[in-house]
């Protein structure tokens, strides 16, 4: 009986362990295939690009920028979602989760007309801010609108990443602190965020890949504009619409390197091996 059920048990996790592969080797056969296409010659062409080298650093600062912005929002966000009841938390939970739901031309759009065509004492936001800095600053076609973008994406992955992570921590360890004579903010710095640490870097992780990956916002509000709104996600669209397959590849594999790099040394420093 034992050795039939030792049997099943290697067959199941045989069975799970191939779908697995297949996931993976599909992935792997899409990366080779781009690095079959394009040349060293492509590589190196596209990076003594300027303009290249120029999305690349904003890439860099606006993805790192709209990580730490989600992830400062996410925490409380998250935290009273998962700790709190009150009427209307599933509505609340629900407009939450729209800018995964949306289609991300939709978001570009809705910030478009709020900050252009929706006016406060007959002056837009753009109008207002462009007062304010003496014409010096704006919102839409600028960094502000990139870096606006991502972080409205990507903190709604944070919450909902955040949210899981503090329902798994027990509330029991916070009633302690509390009856030590710890307030409820002493509580949440001193007990739940030293347990829900591996989940911050997670969440500030998929934020931040997130915003690497974040284009159709971007396209809408922020615009194309060589070294001003132009990033890595653009450049691909840039080189693709302009007929240069090529480089549009060189700079999907720039991406991928990028993301992986990140995302590995996140993951090390999440696990204490750096």
């Amino acid at each position: 009986m034992s050795s039939l059920s030792s049997t099943s048990d290697r067959l199941f996790t045989a069975a799970l362990s191939a779908v697995l592969g297949m996931y993976v080797l599909l992935l792997l056969v899409l990366l080779l295939a781009d690095a079959s296409f394009i040349g060293w010659g492509d590589l190196r062409h596209c990076w003594e690009d300027p303009a290249l080298r120029a999305s690349f650093r904003l890439t860099l600062m606006s993805c790192t920028v709209s990580a730490v912005l989600a992830v400062l929002v996410a925490l409380p966000s998250a935290y009273i979602l998962s700790r709190c009841r009150f009427f209307g938390k599933s509505l609340v939970e629900v407009i939450c989760d729209i800018p995964i739901i949306l289609p991300p031309l939709v978001l570009g759009v809705s910030f478009l007309i709020l900050v252009n065509h929706v006016r406060f004492g007959g002056l837009s936001l753009e109008d207002t801010v462009g007062r304010l800095s003496g014409g010096a600053f704006g919102i839409t076609f600028q960094v502000a609108a990139v870096i606006l973008c991502q972080f409205t994406v990507a903190t709604a992955y944070c919450i909902r990443s955040l949210r899981g992570v503090f329902e798994e921590i027990s509330p029991r360890t916070e009633s302690v602190a509390l009856t030590l004579g710890c307030s409820r903010a002493g509580a949440f710095c001193r007990v739940v965020l030293p347990e829900a640490r591996r989940g911050i870097v997670s969440a500030f992780t998929m934020a931040w890949a997130r915003s690497l990956g974040e284009f159709g916002p971007l396209l809408v509000f922020a615009g194309i504009t060589p070294f001003k709104t132009e990033v890595l996600s653009s450049s691909v669209y840039l080189r693709f619409t302009t007929g240069d397959l090529h480089g549009a590849v060189a700079v999907s594999l720039l991406m991928i390197s990028v993301a992986l790099a990140v995302l590995l040394t996140l993951r090390l420093l999440s696990r204490g091996r750096v």
